[in-house]
């Protein structure tokens, strides 16, 4: 009786163990050393450096070598590429540094946001930081200073970005070279203030 029960216990082991200890299969291929995928820090070639980009043609990427997976700096093209190669060198190109949080903008002394854009979107949690909720407030090029409703935060939109638009649809009747797109703005409490006060 006892056998039968040891017998039958490794023979329900036997079965539900795997046949192979391993569930892939290998090959005996290898790969010569010469043909082995580049380092992530190794780079191509063709790859420009961040001061030779001159035009738009720099920015476009050498590709990855035949049979490897290609990394960020063998794919990324545009913009994507520019800011890598930045990054890479200590640049950052979008300045995405925080505004100043410490301290409170005045019509005299406003926060200054840099923009490419013609409107800029920026964020105000009051001063001090966080003390009110996220209140956005949009800047364009023909009204550059917006106060905060609540706190009186006070953020001036600095343009930097190109004088003429290429995106200006010339020859098309619709010239407006001054930043805006001619429409009427909605009229809003700062419109009513004296211009003593402003």
């Amino acid at each position: 009786m006892l056998l039968r029960r040891s017998a039958l216990s490794l023979s329900r082991r036997a079965l539900t163990q795997p046949l192979a200890s391993r569930a892939f299969t290998s090959s005996l291929h290898r790969r010569d050393a010469k043909h082995s995928d580049p380092a992530p820090s190794q780079t191509g070639t063709k790859m420009k450096a961040f001061e030779e980009v001159q035009t738009e043609a720099d920015l476009l990427p050498p590709g990855a070598s035949i049979g490897t997976v290609p990394t960020d700096m063998d794919q990324a093209t545009g913009l994507e590429r520019l800011e890598i190669l930045g990054k890479m060198q200590g640049v950052d190109i979008f300045d995405m540094r925080p505004l100043d949080a410490s301290r409170k903008g005045t019509l005299d002394n406003p926060i200054i946001v840099k923009s490419f854009g013609d409107e800029q979107y920026a964020g105000c949690t009051g001063y001090p930081a966080d003390s009110h909720v996220t209140i956005w407030l949009t800047m364009s090029r023909d009204r550059p200073l917006e106060r905060c409703p609540e706190c009186g935060n006070c953020l001036k939109m600095e343009y930097v970005g190109p004088q003429d638009d290429p995106h200006a649809h010339g020859g098309h009747g619709e010239e407006h070279g001054d930043g805006s797109h001619n429409y009427v703005e909605a009229k809003t409490f700062a419109d009513f203030v004296r211009p003593e006060y402003r």
